[in-house]
């Protein structure tokens, strides 16, 4: 029996090789650039490309709007939406009941309220099962961020004259949480208010004493420099913190 030779059998396997490379590009399918580009691509699962006009009871627009905090029998409930291009982009509740079993119910609800508000793009959300008190003081809450958004994007003002209200960060003190809310028009604060501050006892009289004090500066200086409120160390510096945060969302 005849042996093969070793360089026919080396030929045989080059020419093999060269056969299924060829075969392999002839088969591979049009994902160079150019053909990519033929194609519209999608947005990630998850996301939405940006429209304007209204979407789902919201006129378009871009910032934080923070709605009228809604009294239920067991405390307040106050959300704050973000919006980006006329969408409801994130929904938090700045206020809501807290301590005990309230707590243990607003820990259980909020998140699937705050999921439900950006999934409906206005307040016709379901109440939360447990927490009737605080889902429906939530939605009264939204409604009114959403109103807020509505008039604001009716006035018909652009630019640095529309006037838009900006809710800074919640900034924790000695004595409890102080958040500060600023409305912003032709680029000057027209009016500023704490959405939150201590409460109860003596920290309550310091911050009746304080705040109103420190709204007035506010607006007065326009800035975050503004003096500390005497007897009210704590409160005023949160105060700052947060007028600070507002300005800074605001774009100074």
């Amino acid at each position: 029996m005849r042996k093969s030779h070793p360089v026919r059998r080396v030929v045989l396997a080059t020419a093999a090789t060269v056969s299924g490379v060829v075969l392999l590009l002839s088969l591979k399918p049009a994902s160079d650039p150019a053909a990519a580009g033929a194609a519209p691509q999608q947005p990630a699962a998850g996301q939405e490309a940006p429209q304007g006009g209204t979407q789902g009871g919201v006129q378009a627009g871009s910032g934080a709007v923070t709605g009228d905090a809604a009294q239920t029998q067991y405390g307040a409930v106050q959300v704050r939406l973000t919006v980006s291009a006329g969408k409801i982009t994130g929904a938090e509740a700045v206020q809501a009941p807290k301590g005990g079993l309230s707590g243990q119910k607003t820990q259980l609800a909020v998140p699937r309220l705050n999921q439900q508000a950006v999934a409906a793009q206005s307040a016709d959300i379901d109440v939360v099962s447990g927490a009737t008190y605080t889902s429906e003081g939530y939605k009264k809450s939204l409604q009114s961020a959403l109103d807020k958004m509505k008039k604001e994007s009716s006035s018909g003002a652009s630019g640095s004259a529309q006037a838009r209200t900006v809710t800074g960060e919640a900034v924790q003190t000695q004595y409890g949480p102080v958040q500060v809310r600023i409305t912003v028009g032709a680029g000057k604060i027209t009016k500023a208010e704490a959405v939150q501050a201590p409460t109860g006892g003596l920290s309550g009289q310091k911050t009746q004493l304080a705040v109103p004090r420190l709204n007035q500066a506010a607006v007065a200086a326009g800035t975050a420099d503004i003096d500390a409120v005497s007897g009210a160390t704590y409160t005023s510096a949160g105060y700052r913190q947060s007028l600070q945060s507002a300005l800074d969302r605001a774009g100074g």
